[in-house]
């Protein structure tokens, strides 16, 4: 029996979900939650196997959702339901801890499919999905790095790229040194390097 809890605000796709799980031999819906905040509090007592967690929640949104409950309840596997397949939201559900991404429109077999798949070890994606993970992964070494920046992010790095400390360039752009600081993070986060020595490296290819 896979144990499964469900994460989404809209009723009628809570429900639905419910139905379909509990009808299901081999199944069985512990509990359902319209909202993050309850689910975070709630779901590791339950201990369940499987989560189906709906990106886009009130209040706390579904990623982050997947963030916090992995250190909480660390044998439940995540699967993200959602109507969007832009890459940002994939690849951030996938570093916060998610095992597999599902569109809501999926049928409801192959959604019996994932979690069973997802519960022995698997990485459930939708068709449209996995197309987008693979087409990332091929053109990874010849997309411009700074793609994946806002214009905001952009900006703080070519200050970055001046030498200019934290302070400097909250001054210049009139903006807080703790946002300068934010910002910075994310750049990092997103080129997935360490300092500013290694951004302006993976960018512009030369040591600053």
């Amino acid at each position: 029996m896979i144990h499964v809890v469900i994460i989404e605000d809209i009723k009628e796709i809570r429900e639905g979900l419910q139905i379909l799980i509990d009808s299901s031999d081999g199944f069985t819906c512990r509990k359902t939650f319209a909202n993050a905040e309850q689910a975070i509090e709630e779901l590791p007592s339950l201990y369940p196997d499987v989560a189906l967690m709906d990106i886009h929640l009130p209040g706390i949104n579904g990623i982050e959702a997947v963030r916090r409950l992995k250190n909480l309840s660390p044998d439940t596997q995540f699967i993200m339901s959602t109507i969007y397949e832009d890459d940002e939201n994939i690849f951030e559900s996938l570093k916060a801890g998610a095992s597999g991404y599902l569109l809501k429109k999926t049928a409801p077999s192959k959604i019996l499919d994932a979690i069973s798949e997802v519960h022995h070890g698997g990485s459930p994606m939708s068709s449209q999905i996995a197309r987008r993970v693979i087409a990332s992964f091929q053109h990874k070494n010849s997309i411009d790095e700074t793609n994946i920046l806002t214009p905001r992010e952009k900006e703080i790095l070519k200050e970055l790229s001046k030498g200019l400390r934290y302070k400097e360039i909250a001054d210049e752009m009139k903006i807080s040194i703790e946002t300068v600081r934010s910002h910075a993070r994310k750049i990092y986060e997103k080129l997935q390097v360490q300092s500013r020595t290694e951004a302006l490296n993976k960018v512009y290819g030369r040591q600053t």
